[in-house]
């Protein structure tokens, strides 16, 4: 497959609507030519829309039509205010996540659909009802985030980060601010969600509250997660810990490092940079492409 730009793409801001009815800001990258697959976006928690816009232009460019959009509460889905927005982490994938996938669905009812699940984006793939739709599920950087399966010492700052810092400033602002270090503002019941997540032993696995869980068992499509050796919080043990709920196909996981495409770093977000359109892309295009 070949990385140079294969035809000229059209992207085009738009809206669509999650299963409550809210309306989340998207923007949609196709081929000029009629597209062979769709690709959904899934973003990582607190990142807006437009960081994958290099990579969502990457795949139009080698035929998808690609997808990216912004949970509720964050980036073009942000309300006026968060205080007093409610949200929980459990809404972003069985509203906004099972709404992308519908609208998906209605606009190319016929084509096969993927998923690129950044972080919490793969995480969505096991908890959306309607996950029987996704052909192939390609994971990046995505685990099951207990706090003590990132590495040390940042095992230790996203304790203090999330349990005292930011818990605080969530009952207390009603919202958290994206400058403690997590990306964009982040709606209160999200971050409490998340947090309560990372304290258990087995993720969001051991919340008895989330009936969600279920629909892990149901995906059947390929699933590829690509570990990132450098990254410390999407470690190979919390991947694992993800992926071990997928019971009902068989996961690949693929590890990367820095060295092996020529990069001095990775980490959590270095997937999605252009310099490694060559190499981290093509090989996910690639894969979609099967």
């Amino acid at each position: 497959m070949s990385d140079a730009p294969a035809q000229d793409i059209l992207a085009q801001d738009t809206t669509i609507t999650a299963r409550d009815g809210r309306a989340l800001a998207a923007t949609v990258f196709a081929p000029a030519a009629a597209p062979r697959g769709v690709v959904l976006i899934n973003s990582a928690t607190a990142v807006p829309r437009k960081i994958y816009r290099g990579f969502a232009t990457y795949l139009a460019e080698q035929g998808f039509a690609a997808m990216s959009y912004d949970y509720r509460g964050i980036g073009g889905s942000r309300p006026e205010t968060l205080k007093g927005f409610a949200a929980r982490m459990r809404d972003w994938a069985s509203l906004d996540v099972a709404g992308a996938i519908d609208h998906l669905r209605g606009v190319w009812p016929q084509l096969p659909l993927a998923v690129v699940g950044h972080s919490f984006g793969g995480q969505a793939v096991g908890l959306v009802p309607n996950n029987g739709e996704i052909s192939r599920a390609l994971f990046v950087a995505a685990q099951a985030g207990h706090w003590r399966l990132i590495h040390s010492p940042e095992r230790y700052r996203v304790y203090l980060m999330m349990r005292v810092l930011g818990s605080s400033l969530a009952r207390t602002l009603g919202y958290v601010p994206g400058r403690l270090g997590i990306g964009e503002d982040v709606p209160s019941g999200v971050f409490l969600e998340w947090t309560d997540w990372v304290m258990r032993k087995r993720y969001f696995f051991d919340d008895p509250s989330l009936e969600a869980l279920a629909n892990f068992a149901r995906y059947r499509g390929a699933l590829r997660a690509v570990c990132l050796t450098d990254d410390p919080w999407a470690t190979a043990p919390a991947i694992d810990l993800l992926c071990s709920g997928f019971t009902g196909t068989r996961v690949e996981r693929i590890d990367v490092t820095p060295r092996e495409v020529g990069a001095e770093k990775i980490g959590h977000f270095g997937f999605f940079r252009p310099e490694h359109r060559a190499t981290l892309w093509r090989d996910a295009a690639a894969w979609l492409s099967r």
